[in-house]
């Protein structure tokens, strides 16, 4: 019998101790992710999947074909373990900030300001950044990144179907959105203006190593620490302090607050931190 009887198993092995134990080290390993003992169903689920797609009959034939040297199963492998929860304006409270600020610096016709999705999914909050930046009539570019290549093929493209965007106003659809008609009936696409500030790009926050990147006005980093532990939070959050200008905003999960220890910071708003200092 299978560890979850709403799917049939194919033949495939379950996913015993020793297995679960190999995924948890592996994708700690690959991608930061601290997966704990309550995922088992999670793992068993989305891995299963890529069993059935790669033809491979047991769980642990799959973890050898992901750790065989240049495989093409890895990237696959980490993509199908990411939570990707998101939606346009999650968590409205930082947009509110967000527009202030920018309506700030729309008065003062200073320079673009510039904002990073740290953890970006499918997009809808660099989408939702970017949205933002156009109504405060704010020049602004926007960053979006993720360690998973496939939720950020959806971002990049910026077609949505249409009741992901339905619980937007209706002013705000017709600003941001084309309606798509005949083959496309169903969906809505961003459109240009907004395609104009956003780019997108993979980053994993747990390599040693990032690109570089200029020092950003306001950084979204949200749902995501969660899953490391708590001395690489440390280590990112200086990262992330390094990148934020004086003054510059970072916005957490709504029931993270790492950064509250963290002298560089001080809180600004509910999950909203500022950054002090020069």
């Amino acid at each position: 019998m299978s560890a979850n009887p709403e799917i049939a198993f194919d033949g495939a092995d379950a996913l015993n101790d020793r297995d679960f134990a190999t995924v948890r080290q592996l994708i700690a390993d690959y991608a930061g992710i601290k997966l704990s003992l309550q995922k088992r169903n999670m793992v068993y689920n989305r891995l299963l999947r890529r069993l059935r797609a790669r033809g491979v009959g047991s769980f642990g034939d799959y973890l050898q074909l992901v750790q065989r040297e240049g495989s093409d199963e890895r990237e696959a492998f980490v993509n199908a373990l990411t939570t990707n929860l998101t939606a346009f304006f999650r968590e409205p409270h930082h947009f509110d900030l967000l527009l202030a600020r920018a309506r700030e610096r729309a008065g003062r016709r200073g320079a673009p300001l510039r904002c990073w999705s740290s953890a970006c999914s499918t997009g809808e909050e660099a989408w939702s950044i970017a949205m933002v930046l156009r109504e405060a009539e704010c020049p602004g570019e926007v960053l979006g990144t993720d360690i998973d290549t496939e939720v950020l093929n959806t971002a990049q493209a910026g077609v949505y179907r249409m009741e992901r965007a339905s619980t937007l106003p209706a002013e705000r659809l017709r600003k941001h959105f084309l309606r798509g008609t005949g083959d496309n009936e169903g969906l809505v696409s961003l459109r240009g203006e907004l395609r104009s500030m956003v780019r997108f790009g993979q980053l994993n926050l747990q390599s040693p190593v990032w690109p570089a990147m200029e020092r950003f006005d306001v950084i979204f980093c949200r749902n995501v620490v969660i899953y490391f532990d708590r001395e690489f939070q440390k280590k990112l959050l200086t990262r992330l302090a390094d990148l934020l200008v004086p003054g510059g905003l970072l916005m957490v999960g709504h029931s993270e607050s790492f950064p509250a220890a963290h002298p560089g910071f001080r809180s600004c708003g509910r999950t909203a931190y500022e950054r002090l200092g020069g």
